[in-house]
């Protein structure tokens, strides 16, 4: 297995150079050569697997001959250890016509967590064989920091710097952050949008002599590994619900289209999905393209549901390079066009064609709040401001009688106490493992959005670190 840059002009690399190396060389993001394709058969010999068995089985794969099967199990079991639930992502069936699977059974109770937990685990044992150490550089819109925070503390081959924008995550997602005081771990508060910090980011691993010099890698969903371990739960919830006997249609909350993306590369390998819906709040890029075939950029509008406050969905590039028919320079030349002026149409043809499997949803604030309080009221469960967007795109969604509809339930309601309580009139409780939350002390670092200072700050950090 082979791993190709969606812009055509970074070597190829395997799967254990492409999980360290994150973004490719020439700014693209890493996918396969081919996708690895599971039959109707294949399909129904996964039943009965538990979830870790499961994972097993579909990433193995997409890792060629990099790690042996054994140590790739033990990796594999080790993540999900500590989940909270012992189907690891249950479903769940709410109302006549629609089920919810819950993503947010991990440690810091986000769907990251179902591929972080496995990423980190590969890192540690790709850089034990090689002797190696990377520094992570990260931005997250509230959860991926959490998740990957977690995974990554008192890791002694990993030093982990986060970027989060200032005041623009739930105060729940800032502490499971800026509470953990391992050495290794570093936050940076910024004075800007998660698009900023993003940007920020993608110009650190641009810049070849820091990247190397400190040997840069991502945790981000433009790490192809994170992509990997998504798709594992699209497999998981249809072969629950009867694939690939039965057709279905994903409602995924959608910012960084690295979720939703996951589950198109599962209908890519197989899994019988018919469409996917890209649920946004309004902050809705991907819904105004979806609708007209343009995409045009807006500023970020704070909204209830931040982890989805984002102009700028960079694993979109990953289907636009299937849909240039995998030209990379192609990709490249629309990509910077799209970036001078701001918006882009990429051609009615290849319009229509992403149409086939997606469409666009939006849900407002006030719409957010009346869903949270309804379905609550309905159902008696209680969602969080990402997962009420999914569960909303999913009910007004019409299928066929052989078609299952699946709204994917991305973040656990704890982790947006205040408007979940404001909506709903009952105060989510955090987890046990977490009660004591908001009296563990903090520590981070608030620097203003300019690329100079934070490259700066994170070079003399790791100075530090050396020295010490």
């Amino acid at each position: 297995m082979k791993y190709i840059s969606t812009r055509s002009g970074a070597p190829d690399l395997a799967f254990d150079d492409v999980l360290l190396a994150g973004l490719a060389r020439d700014g693209g993001l890493y996918v396969p050569e081919s996708w690895p394709q599971f039959s109707e058969n294949d399909i129904r010999d996964l039943r009965g697997l538990n979830y870790q068995e499961l994972a097993i089985r579909i990433m193995l794969p997409f890792l060629g001959d990099t790690i042996p099967d054994d140590d790739f199990a033990n990796i594999v079991n080790d993540a999900y250890a500590q989940f909270d639930h012992p189907q690891i992502a249950p479903t769940k069936q709410l109302g006549d016509d629609l089920w919810v699977a819950e993503l947010f059974h991990g440690p810091t109770l986000a769907f990251k967590d179902y591929s972080l937990q496995v990423v980190v685990r590969l890192f540690d044992y790709v850089l034990k064989k090689r002797g190696e150490r990377v520094t992570i550089v990260g931005a997250t819109s509230g959860d991926t920091g959490s998740a990957a925070i977690e995974a990554c503390k008192d890791r002694d081959a990993i030093e982990i710097f986060i970027l989060h924008p200032k005041g623009r995550v739930s105060n729940v997602q800032r502490r499971q952050m800026t509470t953990v005081l391992s050495a290794n771990v570093h936050n940076i508060a910024v004075d800007g949008t998660f698009d900023d910090c993003q940007d920020m980011v993608k110009s650190l691993f641009g810049d070849e002599g820091f990247r190397d010099t400190h040997n840069l890698s991502a945790v981000n969903s433009i790490n192809w590994a994170r992509i990997m371990a998504q798709i594992v739960y699209y497999f998981w919830a249809a072969i629950e619900l009867g694939a690939p006997d039965k057709k279905f249609v994903f409602a995924v909350p959608t910012g960084n289209f690295g979720n939703v993306y996951a589950g198109y590369a599962a209908k890519q390998m197989g899994l019988p999905i018919e469409k996917f819906i890209v649920a946004s709040n309004e902050n809705d890029i991907l819904t105004r393209f979806f609708e007209s075939g343009t995409m045009s950029m807006k500023p970020v509008v704070p909204t209830l549901s931040p982890s989805m406050d984002i102009q700028i969905s960079s694993n979109f590039e990953r289907l636009l390079f299937d849909r240039y028919d995998r030209d990379g320079k192609a990709v490249a030349k629309a990509l910077d066009e799209f970036r001078r002026t701001q918006s882009i149409e990429f051609g009615q043809g290849r319009w229509q064609a992403m149409l086939e499997d997606f469409e666009g949803y939006r849900v407002s604030n006030d719409e957010t709040k009346a869903a949270i309080r309804n379905v609550y009221e309905a159902t008696g469960e209680l969602f969080d401001p990402h997962s009420i967007i999914g569960v909303v795109a999913g009910q007004q969604f019409a299928v066929a009688s052989d078609v299952i509809k699946i709204a994917l339930a991305t973040a656990h309601p704890a982790k947006f106490p205040t408007a979940v309580e404001e909506a709903s009139g009952v105060h989510p409780e955090l987890p046990a493992h977490l009660t004591n939350l908001f009296e563990r002390k903090e520590r981070l670092d608030e620097l203003p959005n300019d690329l100079n200072l934070v490259s700066n700050f994170i070079a003399g950090k790791l100075a530090e670190r050396k020295a010490a």
